[in-house]
């Protein structure tokens, strides 16, 4: 069984997907890119603002599912660009206090949008 996980305060999908999906006490989470639920519009004046809209993005769909980021055991980070990688990372790691999620980066060739990162998460209940 499935519950489909919806909430206005990140920005609604942009093809036929879901914000996040329940299932039992495991939340899979899409990728959410820097889009301000808010206005709609791209935040991407540097890196650091890009990552921090995608965190805060991911983390109202967990807040929706009754959740946080202590909850989340497994990240995926996709990039545009590997020289970001110690900037993304460390705007995530604000996001962490202890016990951190497995995790994988990988540079893509392009994402929606044109953004410079997504990010997907896995938590538990």
């Amino acid at each position: 069984m499935k519950t489909i996980v919806e909430t206005s305060k990140a920005p609604a999908p942009i093809g036929p997907y879901s914000q996040a999906v329940l299932s039992g006490n495991t939340l899979y989470t899409s990728g959410q890119i820097a889009i301000n639920p808010e206005t709609g519009d791209l935040v991407m004046a540097s890196i650091e603002e890009e990552t921090h809209q995608v965190m805060n993005n991911v983390k109202a769909v967990l807040a929706e599912a009754g959740m946080t980021f202590d909850h989340v055991i497994k990240t995926s980070i996709f990039i545009s660009d590997m020289d970001n990688f110690g900037r993304i990372n460390e705007v995530y790691g604000q996001y962490f206090t202890a016990d951190f999620p497995a995790r994988e980066t990988v540079e893509v060739a392009r994402l929606p949008k044109d953004v410079n990162v997504e990010i997907s998460m896995i938590a538990i209940k």
